[in-house]
């Protein structure tokens, strides 16, 4: 009886865990979406007056209304980030999409990009999939130190993966870039997505070492919480830099597509 009854608090807890997990995700994806279309008109203000930011130029940085717009996404990207500590990766990275419905419908209105009938089934289908997902999303298995995602992530299959995705990005930075990166789209959302798996994975670390220590089990004296911290820093700062290069393309294209391959999401 002892046994059911505990089993039973367990399963609330996890559940009100995934609840919260939920609700900071969307609050995320509705900031991020919105801070797409504010940087990105803040990007065709700078681009007007100086050298336009997939061209290399950073006159953006002296643009107020990217910085409101980049202010609206770090406090997107801190709910997605405290969603991490409590939700299962595979419930917050999908509602991730929804942020490609915020921003499709205020780049209609804002940027004047018409949403034709297929991006509104597009849309539709992006709401369908993240809620089957949801309510299909496993319970997370409960990890007591960095140690245990450490030797999560020194797996051999992962660091093939790791390698597999250096190697292509690296590909894309150096080759691809230079001759493609201001006529093909997918040059940037290559880096972007790709780079993305790699921040959803060390920033959900990062989310699970705050939480153990908040807990009581302090995770700060170990060496590969600060790796994790490292990686997601480096990997956020690249994604926000090629995305900023390809802002200049269709808002919703650019947006849509890094979900669409299934990788990193928010962060774009």
């Amino acid at each position: 009886m002892a046994a059911s009854s505990s089993s039973l608090v367990s399963v609330e807890a996890s559940f009100f865990e995934n609840l919260k997990g939920f609700i900071l995700a969307v609050v995320s994806s509705a900031f991020i979406g919105s801070s797409f279309i504010v940087k990105k008109l803040g990007l065709q203000r700078a681009g007007a007056s100086g050298t336009r930011a997939r061209s290399g130029g950073y006159g953006y940085l002296k643009e107020p209304l990217w910085w409101i717009g980049m202010i609206t996404m770090i406090v997107g990207e801190l709910a997605n980030f405290v969603a991490y500590m409590f939700a299962p990766a595979v419930l917050v990275t999908p509602l991730g999409a929804l942020s490609i419905i915020v921003s499709a419908v205020l780049a209609h209105f804002f940027l004047k990009e018409k949403l034709q009938k297929m991006g509104i089934l597009g849309c539709v289908l992006c709401i369908v999939g993240s809620t089957l997902i949801v309510l299909h999303a496993p319970s997370e298995s409960s990890l007591t130190s960095v140690e245990e995602i450490w030797e999560l992530a020194t797996q051999p299959a992962f660091l093939l993966y790791l390698a597999s995705a250096i190697a292509i990005v690296l590909v894309l930075f150096l080759y691809c870039e230079p001759r493609y990166g201001q006529t093909n789209i997918m040059v940037y959302i290559g880096i972007c997505s790709i780079i993305g798996s790699l921040t959803v994975m060390s920033v959900k670390a990062v989310g699970i070492a705050i939480k153990l220590t908040i807990e009581g089990s302090s995770q700060a004296a170990s060496f590969q919480t600060w790796v994790f911290v490292m990686v997601a820093i480096t990997c956020i700062i690249t994604q926000l830099n090629y995305l900023n290069k390809g802002k200049l393309f269709k808002q919703h294209v650019i947006i849509s597509m890094p979900s669409v391959m299934g990788i990193g999401p928010h962060i774009y």
